[in-house]
């Protein structure tokens, strides 16, 4: 019998990489999006249904006419700089869609919820490897919409038996090793896309927002984790959930964090190539450093993240930065 999961956001580019795990895994993924930011092209390895989190009539005939064994949660606006421009725009679609989509999985009898969640829910706290203990207070409306989405899968579980897989991570790069899909916006906000734009010839420079941090080198410092591994992780939180396991929250990362400006070396070693670069202020709302361990995943899930070096991260990115492109 074929195990149909609900991919919110499956043409976005993580969504896209979990539907292809999915598959490999032996599940068939439904993606569920609106395309705002997402590419119809990207959805390749199960069925599309179009529609908003906002639409409670088209999410309950969706999970009507596919009967979804679990939910994974990956659709989101997700940029902070706008988030903090735009507070009420991101608690409406963030916090409301995913209100909707909880509610409506409950009245079909899905009990089963995989939550990508962010870092960016602790905020600013320097010096710590984040992970599960770790206290939330986040520092931008982006980061307090995941901590409410969080909190609302909690009481949902309590009055509903709801059972649910929260995910922490920050930074994701790189591609599929296939190159089937990968990462691509419009516009682009992302370091590593970015940067690789500037070494292939389509912008003039890269952008440093913010050289004053209190870091190393001025630049703030992310974790980063390979796409491929960060999906992997989703496919065994569906299985944890699967296996009657307790609702469990899981931080996503490498434990080691690298500056923008230590990101913009290692892609010339990698390319070959120089990275123009030219110095802007801050971003409001941006954290100074974000890393987040994975001590949890890698000892209860059996998760490896075996692709997330930075090299292979930026080798695989520029990969996919060469070849494959959408179109609207």
């Amino acid at each position: 019998m074929q195990k149909h999961i609900l991919v919110t956001g499956g043409a976005g580019y993580i969504g896209s990489h979990a539907c292809k795990a999915l598959k490999a895994a032996g599940y068939v993924p439904v993606t569920f999006d609106n395309l705002a930011t997402g590419w119809q092209e990207a959805v390749k390895f199960g069925p599309f249904e179009q529609g908003d989190l906002l639409d409670r009539a088209r999410l309950d005939e969706v999970f009507a006419k596919w009967s979804p064994v679990a939910v994974m949660h990956f659709a989101a606006l997700s940029q902070v700089g706008e988030a903090v421009a735009k507070p009420g725009h991101y608690w409406r679609v963030n916090v409301g869609g995913s209100l909707n989509l909880i509610e409506a999985a409950v009245a079909a009898g899905c009990q089963n919820f995989v939550f990508s969640s962010t870092c960016a829910t602790y905020g600013d706290q320097d010096g710590v490897v984040l992970d599960e203990t770790t206290q939330q207070r986040p520092s931008n409306p982006y980061g307090s919409s995941k901590r409410a989405i969080e909190e609302i899968l909690r009481d949902f579980e309590v009055a509903h038996g709801l059972r649910h897989v929260i995910y922490r991570y920050f930074n994701v790069a790189g591609a599929d090793p296939e190159g089937e899909v990968g990462e691509f916006h419009q516009p682009e906000t992302h370091l590593i896309p970015l940067m690789l734009d500037v070494v292939s010839g389509k912008r003039a420079a890269l952008t440093l927002h913010g050289t004053d941090y209190p870091t190393p080198d001025g630049t703030c410092i992310r974790d980063y984790v390979h796409v491929s591994d960060l999906v992997d992780a989703h496919v065994l939180g569906l299985k944890w959930l699967e296996d009657q396991r307790d609702s469990r929250v899981f931080c996503l990362g490498t434990g080691t964090g690298f500056s923008v400006r230590e990101v913009v070396n290692e892609a010339r070693v990698v390319t070959n190539q120089d990275v123009p670069m030219n110095e802007g202020p801050r971003r409001p709302g941006d954290a100074i450093q974000l890393v987040s361990g994975s001590a949890r995943a890698v000892q209860e899930l059996g998760w490896t993240p075996e692709r997330s070096s930075l090299k292979q991260m930026i080798a695989d990115a520029w990969r996919w930065h060469e070849t494959g492109h959408y179109n609207k």
